[in-house]
């Protein structure tokens, strides 16, 4: 199974929009619903300041069932990181769209990786289990006659 991460690399928001702990945690409480996903436990949003003044911004994050979404703004900046990372498939450009919407964005980049590649799909597991299951059983020629 291939679990999906969508990156939004976010530009050109308005800095009292990307500031707006209360809009962040909105967002994060109601996308989920929005793409069929299982919310576990509220929002959390934090504001942080770092050593350098243009470094500090919100970040929240919500845990999914399916594993979850977080939110990086840069207020000075104008700059929004959100990161969608989920076991389930789901509709990327919706998403990009909310968060274009929500942050009022005048570009951003995108990516989406495919995680989880180690892993076999419902095919490869059926096959492999097959392959070891006759590895195991005894061939049906060989057997004890019946008298």
């Amino acid at each position: 199974m291939t679990h999906l991460h969508l990156v939004v690399d976010g530009h050109g928001g308005d800095a009292k929009t990307l500031q707006d702990s209360d809009l962040i945690y909105t967002f994060l409480d109601t996308l989920p619903d929005q793409i069929g996903m299982t919310k576990m436990i509220p929002p959390q949003v934090y504001t942080y300041h770092g050593q350098k003044p243009q470094d500090w911004g919100v970040s929240g994050f919500v845990l999914i069932a399916e594993s979850h979404i977080s939110v990086h703004t840069f207020p000075d900046r104008q700059h929004i990181n959100v990161d969608i990372f989920s076991c389930k498939s789901f509709d990327a450009d919706e998403c990009v769209k909310a968060v274009e919407t929500a942050f009022g964005l005048t570009r951003v980049k995108t990516q989406i990786l495919e995680r989880g590649l180690e892993y076999m799909n419902d095919h490869e597991a059926y096959s492999g289990m097959v392959r070891e299951r006759i590895g195991i059983a005894p061939p049906t020629n060989i057997g004890h006659a019946r008298t």
